[in-house]
């Protein structure tokens, strides 16, 4: 099986990461044909003549039948409603993936539906832009990206073995990771700060929404990441709740000790705060 050309590669999403990750493929020259789904049949349509894939369906199993690699690039709270539509049609040694940024319990669950002979292992590439669909996909998306795979103690090796090697033939470099330590980790560096822009603007909506047209680029950078589809993150805040709920918790402390440190008149103590706080980001290229 370990072979890093796919005959066949079934495609379900077809948004900009789905697009993305199929024109990185067939750029390096990965795969012979692709296969899209979604919901739009004119995205779909859009999709296929801009070469993105080479064909399509509005039936589910039928793009995923006879497939070598099968992408979920959907929300990820639809991930283990279309695992169970396609697993029936998955040929044997197929390998199924996914590009979303939770793991922990739903990998498992993924895992445990799987046909004995049909491999599912999860990635997550550290990779996007602040514009969406099929019409910005970009085919270096995933060069020189950090790409997560969750292995588990169920996981084929060879399907391991390929799964890794074609992030890197992408140009991205991976890690392992057990899925639930990938939650832990990116409700810190991505949940939560999510969370926090939609937080921070609806603080001027509750004081002033005319207020907002005052706001410089600080505010546009801090909180660029509001304008993510709520549906996706209303998926990931469910699905990742135990993480979300504990790191708030934390992260209210530290607004309290700065709220403190405020309404004392420590203002040495307070800088100490922002600087122990730049170190850190100091650490980020």
């Amino acid at each position: 099986m370990e072979n890093l050309f796919f005959k066949q590669v079934s495609v379900i999403g077809v948004g900009f990461l789905g697009s993305s990750f199929a024109v990185a493929i067939r750029k390096r020259g990965l795969c012979n044909t692709i296969y899209g789904f979604s919901r739009d049949p004119k995205n779909l349509e859009k999709a296929k003549l801009r070469g993105i894939i080479d064909n399509y369906s509005l039936d589910i199993r039928e793009i995923c039948e006879g497939s070598d690699l099968i992408v979920l690039a959907t929300p990820v709270g639809v991930f283990l409603q279309i695992i169970n539509e396609i697993k029936g049609v998955a040929k044997n040694n197929c390998i199924i993936t996914d590009v979303g940024s939770i793991k922990g319990r739903l990998v498992y669950e993924i895992e445990s539906v799987m046909p004995e002979k049909v491999f599912y292992i999860g990635s997550h590439p550290i990779a996007g832009g602040e514009k969406s669909g099929a019409d910005n996909a970009k085919a270096d998306l995933f060069n020189k990206a950090l790409c997560i795979i969750t292995p588990t103690e169920n996981s084929n090796p060879e399907a391991l073995s390929i799964l890794t090697n074609l992030w890197k033939s992408l140009g991205s470099k991976v890690e392992l990771m057990n899925p639930y330590k990938h939650d832990e980790v990116y409700a810190l560096v991505s949940h939560l700060p999510h969370l926090t822009a939609y937080a921070l603007v609806n603080l001027v909506s509750d004081i002033n929404e005319d207020f907002i047209r005052f706001a410089g680029q600080g505010f546009k950078d801090t909180t660029r990441i509001a304008m993510s589809p709520p549906e996706i993150w209303r998926d990931i805040s469910a699905l990742n709740k135990e993480n979300l709920i504990k790191f708030i918790g934390i992260l209210k402390d530290n607004l309290s000790k700065m709220e403190g440190l405020l309404i004392e008149n420590n203002f040495v103590s307070l800088e100490n705060e922002f600087r122990r706080s730049q170190r850190l980001r100091e650490k980020l290229k």
